[in-house]
């Protein structure tokens, strides 16, 4: 009797053993699946923000290259642009010289003198030019001075007596590529008027520069 006793206890104790060792398993099962599928869920969303993060960065280099390729084209464009408008001012540069050597030239001269005489205001003047247009500017001087006193007096009543003479440093001629015409020079060369033609034409180009443009490039 009491062995059958004891018998049903170790029976019950096992079922009980086998019972709670299945609880166990299956609540390890469960939160193993459960912890897998959380580090499956994790993987995925590491990897979705890892491939969006390179699209992103992919997304950014492409519209670096693009704009970089649009600054180049426009630096390009802007280069080619200054490109003809330099070689526009040098052949227009390369046909002063033709007005050197016209038969207008020694009248031009004198009339640019006058202009200095007026422009620069001063009593002692020295008049700068290319060594080629040395014996012009000489033979026009006396003309020019006259011209320029003549105007003085007309327009302010004064009759002025200008000291004015040649440049006789051979060190300080003006070079070719002014392409003629005059720099008159006062008070130990503190005031200058540049009179060249390359002056001039410098200056007539930076006046009409917006029309250029506009007829060169008028997409702009």
């Amino acid at each position: 009797m009491a062995s059958d006793q004891i018998r049903q206890m170790v029976n019950f104790i096992l079922q009980e053993a086998h019972e709670k060792a299945n609880e166990i398993r299956v609540k390890t099962e469960h939160d193993f699946n459960l912890e897998k599928q959380t580090l499956v869920h994790e993987a995925k969303l590491s990897i979705q923000e890892e491939f969006a993060k390179k699209e992103k960065d992919r997304d950014i280099q492409e519209r670096i290259a693009r704009s970089a390729e649009v600054g180049e084209c426009k630096v390009k464009k802007m280069r080619m642009r200054d490109d003809l408008l330099n070689q526009l001012l040098a052949d227009a540069a390369t046909k002063l010289g033709v007005v050197a050597r016209g038969q207008n030239y020694p009248h031009l001269l004198q009339k640019l003198i006058v202009q200095g005489l007026i422009k620069i205001e001063e009593n002692t003047v020295i008049i700068y030019c290319r060594i080629d247009d040395k014996p012009v500017v000489a033979k026009v001087m006396a003309d020019a001075i006259a011209e320029y006193v003549e105007i003085m007096e007309r327009e302010s009543g004064i009759k002025l007596t200008p000291n004015v003479s040649l440049n006789t440093d051979a060190s300080k001629e003006l070079p070719d590529s002014t392409h003629g015409g005059v720099v008159l020079t006062s008070c130990a060369g503190k005031i200058v008027c540049d009179n060249t033609m390359a002056a001039r034409l410098e200056l007539v180009y930076q006046e009409l520069l917006p029309s250029i443009r506009a007829i060169l490039f008028p997409e702009e």
